[in-house]
């Protein structure tokens, strides 16, 4: 252990020394939390805006007067819309629907027939499409107070069209809602501990062995296991110093949203830090390893930079198992490392509970792949011959 600590601070120390990498890949983490929130912050409060926007945007309204009526009893605005509109929205150079009325809208209304009202809009223009459902929803209220009127005319109840009355009661908390939106920041700080992790996992084994300093390290009497694990304590020290770095982000980062609605429901406190590192903690000492035991079987640090990409995508792509799977969570999910820290890193943002089960399995899992890798990267110096 004393030959491994050596080997452990060398390589820290040569970890450190890079200072340009360093910085950026610590900048990066420490503004991966801020830059995500504020995004969806201001994601969140352009479609709240957006939302409770009191305008609406119509041509051929000075054919419906009734309808003009009850759109500013509602206290709503009605606006021209622009003569291209049809364009500006497919180029979503425009951004609100536009609602078009027939010239015949009132005399069709006064004989009781159902005037047709067109909603324009563009599905790939999100900001327009966003405000469909208020214009509808205008409209069927504008349906439902006519309707009654008719029905009230004629001495007829409008109760009798309401066989039942309908109540929506949404059983998720808050903080699951919340979730929601954010559901990518578990995905974010999961790919900074993983690039954290990289260029000292790479340059510790391809990049001595491209430098010619690997040689005369194994001809030192000391254990391959010693210096393996050395060199793997360091690169897992830059990943969980990334982990750290990442997770402490997101205590002020949340002084900078701009959404009161998501400003309310995303809480993240020491508590939600805590459990982030308890599960990024052990990922970062598995990434290390399976990096290293990739580039060790590399001549040049740019094939280990290619080879690499093989554990960054496979990283990347089992967190989406969570995104197609629409049947809840399955108790394998936990024994997947990368797919496991998704998953409860999702239900710690969600506030639910978290079992010491739940942590020890995905302990377990990195504990295991871990050992593996070392194992593995010690027998390849071992017994492979240095060309």
């Amino acid at each position: 252990m004393s030959l491994a600590w050596i080997v452990f601070v060398k390589e820290l120390v040569d970890a450190l020394r890079d200072r340009r990498t360093l910085m950026m890949v610590v900048l990066s983490s420490v503004a991966v939390g801020p830059l995500v929130l504020v995004a969806l912050s201001v994601l969140v409060a352009g479609i709240e805006e957006r939302a409770e926007s009191r305008q609406v945007h119509a041509v051929g309204m000075e054919h419906a007067p009734t309808l003009r009526n009850y759109f500013e009893r509602q206290t709503h605005m009605v606006l021209p819309a622009p003569a291209d509109f049809q364009r500006q929205l497919v180029s979503r150079q425009f951004g609100d629907p536009v609602l078009v009325v027939p010239a015949d809208f009132e005399r069709d209304l006064a004989a009781g027939l159902a005037p047709i009202v067109e909603v324009f809009s563009a599905s790939a223009n999100t900001r327009a499409q966003g405000g469909v459902g208020r214009v509808v929803r205008l409209l069927q209220g504008f349906n439902q107070e006519q309707g009654t009127l008719r029905l009230a005319l004629r001495g007829v109840s409008p109760t009798l069209l309401q066989a039942v009355q309908v109540e929506e009661r949404d059983l998720a908390d808050p903080r699951a809602r919340a979730a929601q939106l954010t559901a990518m920041v578990p995905f974010f700080v999961l790919m900074a501990v993983l690039y954290g992790a990289l260029n000292a996992a790479l340059d510790t084994t391809a990049g001595e062995r491209e430098r010619g300093s690997l040689e005369p390290l194994l001809m030192n009497p000391a254990a391959r296991s010693a210096l393996v694990l050395g060199k793997w304590g360091a690169v897992a020290c830059v990943g969980m110093l990334i982990a750290l770095l990442s997770c402490l982000s997101f205590l002020p980062a949340q002084w900078l949203l701009r959404s009161e609605t998501l400003a309310a429901m995303f809480q993240f406190g020491l508590r939600e830090a805590a459990l982030f590192l308890a599960l990024l903690l052990p990922l970062a000492a598995a990434l290390s390893g399976v990096l290293m035991a990739v580039a060790i079987r590399c001549k040049s640090f740019k094939e280990a930079q290619a080879n690499s990409t093989l554990v960054i995508l496979a990283v990347s792509l089992l967190p989406m198992v969570t995104l197609f799977n629409q049947e809840g969570e399955k108790p394998w999910h936990l024994w997947l490392p990368a797919l496991a820290q998704i998953t409860l890193m999702g239900r710690v943002l969600k506030g639910e509970a978290i079992g010491t089960m739940d942590l020890l399995v995905p302990l377990g899992a990195a504990a295991l792949l871990t050992l593996v890798c070392v194992a593995y990267v010690a027998r390849q110096l071992r017994t492979a011959a240095l060309r």
